[in-house]
């Protein structure tokens, strides 16, 4: 073979190598595993309280899922990149409260109430990025600072009261029949849809693949020509927006009244659905299906817990031990990769 021809072919490249290895496979064994525990969970729930399986029950169930999985999908390409966002319960009580005081006081059409809510999402989620990504301090005690600070201005806006009045401008997005088409809420079928769109990003797109890089390993990803520090910023920003669609999701699954526990506990439940969907805690691996699976798993214990007439606190039980559960075997799993 002669020189010229060498020079000729194309070298390998160390980063398209990199992201088909550590890129998922289609269906994951998580994945598989957590839908035959919703099968088994909604078999056994429809036997001792045949109500569950009914649509007043499911509805609402697919109801409450939304805002989970919506946020979740920020969540998951957050943590894909080996961080993590605590923050997202204050960014939707911030959306949710300013939202809301400009759908009562100046009476805003659906389409700019939503673009308020995302924009505001965006803003907050963006701080994040940028503290995390440039500040190169870990995302955990960025965004729990950010936690804080956000909580604080949105009962600034709050100003000590509940907002009142709030018309029926997010109705669609709520329950009921006005809230849903042939029986699917629409609040959970944009979530699906959302879930569709970050999975083909994550499998399909140069960005998303390289998301899957910078969480294996951000010094190589970086050494690999991706461009570590924006797409940071971008993943904690889209994470807000995210946040403040389902702010949007959760003035209309309300009443007329916002008041200031609106978006509490969310980020729990959203951290909770995307490790149970397989997400890996250390980052480099993870899958928006997965965290779709997790958050109706989730929202099943809890429903299902208090349609059986238990103590509430068994549904933070058991959301625990799955998280355990979760987590274990995925470290469990990485020590083998490395022994082997």
């Amino acid at each position: 073979m002669s020189v010229d021809t060498v020079k000729d072919e194309p070298a390998a490249s160390p980063a398209a190598f990199s992201l088909r290895r550590i890129l998922p496979p289609v269906v994951t064994g998580q994945e598989i595993v957590l839908l035959v525990v919703l099968v088994v969970l909604w078999v056994l729930l429809g036997i001792f309280t045949p109500a569950f399986l009914t649509p007043g029950s499911i509805g609402p169930l697919l109801v409450q899922v939304a805002p989970i999985a919506l946020v979740g999908v920020g969540m998951t390409f957050v943590i894909i990149t080996a961080g993590i966002d605590v923050s997202v319960a204050s960014m939707i009580m911030v959306s949710a409260v300013v939202t809301a005081r400009m759908m009562v006081n100046l009476d805003i059409p659906a389409p700019l109430a939503l673009l308020v809510a995302i924009a505001i999402g965006l803003a907050l989620g963006a701080i994040n990025g940028l503290l995390i990504a440039y500040g190169r301090v870990h995302p955990i005690i960025i965004t729990f600072g950010t936690l804080n600070v956000f909580q604080w201005i949105g009962l600034q806006v709050f100003d000590s009261s509940t907002v009142n009045g709030i018309p029926g401008t997010l109705d669609f997005l709520g329950r009921g029949t006005e809230g849903s088409t042939l029986g699917v809420p629409h609040s959970f079928a944009i979530a699906v849809v959302a879930v569709a769109v970050a999975w083909w990003f994550l499998r399909y797109a140069k960005a998303g693949r390289s998301l899957y890089a910078i969480g294996g390993n951000a010094n190589a990803a970086r050494l690999a020509g991706i461009k570590v520090q924006p797409r940071l910023v971008w993943v904690y920003a889209v994470t807000g927006a995210l946040a403040g669609l389902a702010a949007c999701m959760m003035i209309a699954t309300g009443t007329s009244t916002l008041d200031q526990s609106v978006g509490s506990g969310k980020e729990l439940q959203v951290i909770a659905a995307v490790v149970i969907g397989g997400t890996s805690i250390i980052g480099g691996r993870g899958s928006v299906i997965g965290t779709l699976l997790g958050a109706i798993l989730v929202q099943t214990v809890v429903s299902g817990v208090t349609q059986l007439g238990w103590p509430t606190q068994l549904g933070f039980l058991f959301v625990g031990i799955f998280i355990i559960v979760a987590v274990g075997t995925d470290l469990i799993r990485e020590r083998a990769r490395r022994r082997a």
